[in-house]
């Protein structure tokens, strides 16, 4: 595949109206594949909202909530992927021959995690991510975190996903190069843009990697964006690798397109990343390797 059209879906899930929310997801993905998206990529936990019960604010130790109602209606109502809802979204991608990414608490061994889903254009999930970096000084301490990194091919992509905080931790994106990503998906739920779009910038230059990103518009959020791998040219001019970066407040789909014959010749012909020490990084345990 030469390009990939990916659209950025730059909504509010309602919470927590999983009902609701997956009607939406369906008409937002009809709408990506009439404007000729090849994937479609939605925030962090859209399905299920991006909420957890009042009593987890309170930040106890889980074995003084976990038996709490609404706790444990939380983690029973955690997606599965046979699940009516999430079988709908299957269905559609094999419907309208489009791949999604969509995103929700999934069932965890015990609690629910924080979990992105890759479903290829025939309705398959080609990868399951759960966020390995969860938010534990807030509630997502009682979420059961991810365990790795893994990557997919969707036409032929090398792909994989960070979600939200992750990007946060370099080693989220290093490993996914490590692993052969060319493309990360990051679906987001936070405020605070500025300073985490250069950040984005900085994992895409750094691990020659193109990235996209979906967050919800409110004040401080939105800023959807995607970011090349690509900071020069051939002839060593600079380029700024911003492919592009939404409006805060604005709902609506953002479309946008990765090169990938373009971002494969540049990872071929530069630097970054190839030659690592990994001898000397002493504290880093099996990644230095």
């Amino acid at each position: 595949m030469k390009k990939l059209k990916a659209a950025l879906i730059q909504y509010n899930a309602v919470m927590p109206d999983i009902a609701k929310n997956t009607a939406t997801a369906i008409k937002l993905i009809r709408e990506a594949s009439k404007n000729g998206a090849d994937l479609v990529l939605f925030p962090e936990c859209f399905l299920t909202a991006y909420a957890a019960p009042d009593i987890c604010k309170k930040l106890l130790p889980v074995h003084d909530i976990e038996s709490d109602p609404e706790f444990i209606k939380w983690c029973e109502n955690a997606l599965t992927e046979d699940e009516e809802h999430f079988v709908q979204i299957t269905n559609l991608a094999a419907e309208l021959n489009i791949g999604v990414v969509i995103t929700g608490f999934s069932r965890g061994k015990k609690y629910p995690q924080n979990t992105a889903w890759i479903i290829d254009r025939d309705g398959k999930v080609i990868l399951k991510y759960s966020k390995v970096h969860t938010c534990d000084f807030d509630w997502e301490r009682y979420l059961e975190p991810g365990d790795s990194f893994p990557v997919c091919r969707f036409d032929g992509i090398k792909m994989g996903v960070m979600i939200c905080y992750d990007r946060e931790y370099p080693e989220s994106a290093r490993e996914l190069m490590l692993s052969g990503a060319e493309l990360i998906m990051h679906p987001n739920s936070c405020g605070g843009m500025p300073p985490r779009l250069k950040e984005l910038s900085v994992r895409a230059m750094e691990n020659m990697v193109a990235i996209a990103m979906a967050n919800p518009p409110a004040p401080g959020m939105g800023n959807s964006c995607a970011f090349s791998p690509m900071v020069w040219t051939k002839e060593a001019i600079t380029l700024d690798n911003t492919v592009f970066v939404g409006d805060e407040l604005e709902e609506t789909v953002y479309y946008v397109e990765f090169d990938m014959e373009e971002i494969r010749e540049y990872r071929e012909r530069e630097d970054l990343g190839k030659y690592r020490k990994p001898a000397a990084y002493k504290k880093m345990g099996h990644y230095g390797r």
